[in-house]
C-alpha cells in the first residue's frame, strides 16, 4: 500500500464504496419483491420503508470506503479480519443512528463489507470468484472482539440447525456463485435487467436457508418461499406472464406468513456488486 500512490488507494476505495451504496439501493428499489421492501411498499415490515433503506443505504458508504482503504492489497490475516469487525460494527452504529433504531442492513454489511474489503485486498481488480474465495479467508478467521451475543438469524442457525449467513461467507458464497450469478446473466440474455435481478433473487430463495424467514415464520415459511421461488423459475422466470402469476403467488403467502427473506435479498445486493466489478464499465 506504501507504495502505490495515494490518490490511487483513495479513488479505488471510493468507487467501491459508492458500488457498494448503489447495490443496496438497486436491491431496495427492486419490484416486485415478495415479502420484501420495494418501490410497492414496505412488504411484511411495518418498521421498513423504502425511503428508510435508501437512508440507511447512503450511511455506510463511509464505512465501505474505510474498509477499503484499510484492505488495499493487504494479506488476510488475523489483524485486517480484527479490523474490518470494528469498521463493520461501527458502522452499523451509524446504521442504526440513520435509522433511529430499526436493523435495516446489519446482514448486507457482513456479506458487503466482507466483499468490499477482498476487492480492494487485490488491488481493486480480480474475478468474482477469486473475491469470493478472498471474503471467505477473512470470515474463517476469528474477531475476538466482536461481542458475545446472539442476534435473531444466529438464534435462528442453532434452533434450527441449518446454515447461515456466516457460513455462506465461509463457504465463498455459494448462493451467488453458483445460483444467482449466472441466473442474472442467463436471465439477461432473454428479458429486461428487472427480470434478470428478480429471477436472480428466485434462485437464492430456491435454497437458501434464510434465517430471517425462519424468526419470523418458521420451516413452514422457508418451505413456501423455496418452493414458491422453485415454482417461479420453472415457469419461465419473472419475464414470463406464468412467472410473474407465480411471483405474485408467493408474494401473497409471503405476506400472509409475515415473511420477509432478507437473507436472500442482501446476498442479493452482494451479487449485483460481484456484477458490477467483474463488469464496471457495462450500465445494467
Amino acid at each position: 500500500m506504501k507504495l502505490l500512490p495515494r490518490i490511487q488507494v483513495e479513488g479505488g476505495a471510493e468507487w467501491l464504496a459508492r458500488a457498494a451504496t448503489q447495490c443496496l439501493i438497486d436491491e431496495a428499489r427492486l419490484s416486485p419483491k415478495p415479502g420484501l421492501v420495494d418501490s410497492r411498499g414496505n412488504g411484511a415490515h411495518h418498521d421498513l420503508s423504502l425511503a428508510l433503506m435508501e437512508r440507511s443505504a447512503h450511511s455506510l458508504t463511509p464505512t465501505f470506503q474505510a474498509l477499503a482503504q484499510q484492505s488495499w492489497l493487504r494479506p488476510a490475516d488475523i489483524a485486517l479480519r480484527q479490523t474490518i469487525g470494528r469498521l463493520g460494527r461501527e458502522g452499523e452504529q451509524q446504521m442504526m443512528t440513520a435509522t433511529h433504531g430499526v436493523n435495516t442492513h446489519r446482514g448486507a454489511i457482513w456479506a458487503l463489507g466482507l466483499l468490499v474489503s477482498a476487492v480492494a485486498m487485490h488491488g481493486g481488480t480480480g474475478s468474482a470468484q477469486q473475491v469470493a474465495n478472498t471474503a471467505a479467508e477473512l470470515a474463517k478467521l476469528p474477531d475476538d472482539a466482536a461481542p458475545r451475543v446472539f442476534s435473531k438469524g444466529l438464534r435462528a442457525t442453532h434452533r434450527y440447525r441449518v446454515p447461515g449467513a456466516r457460513e455462506e461467507a465461509q463457504q465463498a458464497f455459494p448462493h451467488i456463485m453458483q445460483r444467482a450469478l449466472p441466473q442474472l446473466r442467463l436471465s439477461r440474455l432473454h428479458g429486461s435487467e428487472t427480470h434478470a435481478r428478480l429471477d436472480a433473487l428466485m434462485a437464492i430463495m430456491t435454497s437458501l436457508t434464510d434465517t430471517c424467514v425462519l424468526s419470523r415464520a418458521g420451516l413452514e415459511g422457508l418451505e413456501a418461499m423455496q418452493d414458491g421461488a422453485r415454482t417461479v423459475l420453472n415457469a419461465g422466470g419473472s419475464a414470463h406472464p406464468a412467472g410473474q402469476a407465480a411471483l405474485a403467488a408467493l408474494d401473497r403467502h409471503m405476506l400472509a406468513l409475515n415473511a420477509s427473506p432478507g437473507g436472500a435479498a442482501d446476498l442479493l445486493a452482494a451479487t449485483l456488486f460481484l456484477d458490477r466489478i467483474e463488469s464496471p464499465y457495462l450500465t445494467h
